[in-house]
């Protein structure tokens, strides 16, 4: 967008303005309503009337936010767009989600939930297929970050990473009663070690809203209609709204939540606002539906429609650009507002269980496969491969679904790495 720095207090006036628009409901208390999902007619989304409504209630706020986006300034200048993954890893981030359910159909199933944690994992390392359909004057980045459901909770007991509560309330609204269990909801898990998800009945035609860094721990997260949450395509039997049934709107929510702006600065089509990133055209206002490109708009040569920060249906969404991913990766460094989830263990597995990982074929010729334990997540695991001397190998690449290509490697012995976060093992392959 715009190649101007916008300070956090004129970011303040931003959203201060789209809350005077868009006042807080309080929290619904109706009737219960029929199991069919609910009809959305276009994306909307409520982080920042949420921003808006922090800002006025916390003025040190701003500048908490302020700091944020001078660490990121620094961490740009020093690492550039572009984080090296093969030299720095993946960062796997702890998941906790918390389903609130008042009827059987918004008590969304474990693997609907599971569908969604892949398409964020396919999202956010560029594995999703129709990555491909970026316009040719764009490029669409490898974010290096993963998402795992959690396997300890804050005081180190096994879970499943996935709470499922039933409650009185009947619809939620963006006053953050759904993160409360006093107000019905579910309290969030640590937030400087998970990622806290809540898939609910959001009201006020919300498909979901986040929290961007620098607010309350107590607030931490991000809240998602409960039939936006996942993805048909991956999970047929769950519960959908039409158009918004990919998962996309977890990768927007998220993207906020690790300091992602809307692609067109929020600014009414002005023309002046900014997403902070420098890689992304100058865009008048959202884009909804499927955007033909190029669409125009404060003369650039096409708005970045396809962009997950913009408003588009879900099958028309598929791309961050490198300065997006730069942003993420920088709340992410020593010093950032998320920086702890980084090192967090709460998804991490026992050694046991990666100590149980077996290579095939060996030897092998064009692509090695990870054995890996029941119910593992493949996206989660940091794959490098070294030869016998130590030196890492660039040659190769690993796609998040259990499978190493190395057709590129000269024959020979290598020895090939597998890490959980927490935990690394090395095991021994020939390529032939």
């Amino acid at each position: 967008m715009k190649k101007v720095y916008l300070s956090a207090l004129a970011i303040l006036g931003s959203a201060g303005s789209l809350l005077a628009q868009n006042t807080i409901e309080s929290l619904a208390t109706s009737q219960p309503k029929d199991l069919t999902p609910p009809a959305i007619s276009r994306r909307a989304c409520g982080a920042m009337d949420v921003l808006g409504a922090q800002m006025a209630a916390d003025p040190a706020l701003a500048q908490r936010m302020e700091a944020i986006e001078a660490h990121t300034r620094r961490v740009i200048a020093a690492q550039g767009l572009n984080r090296s993954v093969a030299a720095t890893g993946i960062i796997t981030i702890p998941v906790v989600v918390h389903v609130l359910y008042n009827t059987a159909a918004q008590n969304i199933s474990d693997a609907q939930v599971q569908s969604q944690i892949d398409v964020l994992n396919e999202d956010f390392n560029k594995l999703n297929a129709d990555a491909a359909n970026t316009p040719g004057v764009f490029t669409a980045a490898t974010v290096g970050v993963r998402f795992a459901l959690a396997t300890r909770t804050p005081t180190g007991a096994a879970t499943n990473g996935i709470i499922h509560k039933q409650t009185k309330v009947t619809s939620w609204s963006t006053n953050d009663a759904v993160k409360s269990s006093k107000r019905g909801g579910d309290n969030p898990w640590d937030a400087s070690q998970y990622l806290n998800l809540w898939a609910c009945n959001l009201g006020q035609g919300l498909l979901g809203y986040a929290q961007f860094p620098g607010g309350s721990a107590s607030t931490d997260g991000v809240v998602i209609l409960y039939s936006a949450f996942g993805s048909r395509a991956k999970y047929s039997a769950g519960t959908y709204t039409t158009t918004y049934d990919l998962g996309r709107t977890a990768t927007h929510e998220v993207g906020h939540w690790l300091n992602l702006r809307h692609i067109w600065g929020d600014d009414n089509g002005a023309c002046t606002g900014s997403d902070l990133v420098d890689d992304t055209p100058n865009q008048g206002a959202e884009n909804y539906g499927c955007a033909a490109f190029p669409h125009v708009s404060c003369s650039n040569q096409g708005d970045m429609s396809m962009n997950y920060m913009d408003y588009t249906d879900d099958k028309c969404m598929y791309m961050f650009s490198p300065g997006q991913s730069a942003r993420i990766n920088a709340v992410l460094a020593a010093g950032g507002p998320r920086a702890s989830l980084a090192t967090s263990t709460g998804a991490a597995r026992s050694m046991a269980a990666l100590k149980s990982v077996s290579l095939y074929p060996n030897p092998a010729a064009e692509a090695l496969n990870l054995s890996l334990p029941a119910g593992a997540d493949a996206a989660r695991y940091a794959v490098r491969v070294y030869d016998m001397s130590g030196h890492e190998m660039t040659g190769t690449r690993y796609n998040g679904r259990g499978q190493v290509e190395v057709g590129a490697l000269p024959k020979g012995l290598y020895y090939l790495t597998i890490g959980n976060g927490s935990e690394t093992i090395r095991q021994r392959f020939e390529k032939e």
